[in-house]
């Protein structure tokens, strides 16, 4: 399974190599890239782990999702 991120952009700070490196660590997770153009982090993992704890550790490693504010 994918789960797909929308990375909030902060002044000078992108997602890294690092960072997948990171994620990797995470039981469940075997894949992951960046698109560094559009900020989107495309997790490849199973089921071990879920999307809510990709993104507690993504915002332990200090980058936070965007939310759509245009949602009606």
């Amino acid at each position: 399974m994918y789960s797909e991120f929308i990375i909030k952009k902060n002044e000078g700070m992108t997602c890294t190599n690092q960072t997948l490196k990171q994620l990797g660590t995470l039981q469940g997770v075997f894949g992951a890239e960046i698109d560094r153009i559009s900020g989107n982090v495309l997790v490849s993992h199973t089921d071990e782990v879920n999307r809510e704890q990709i993104k507690q550790e993504l915002e332990k490693l200090g980058y936070f999702e965007e939310t759509n504010n245009n949602e009606l």
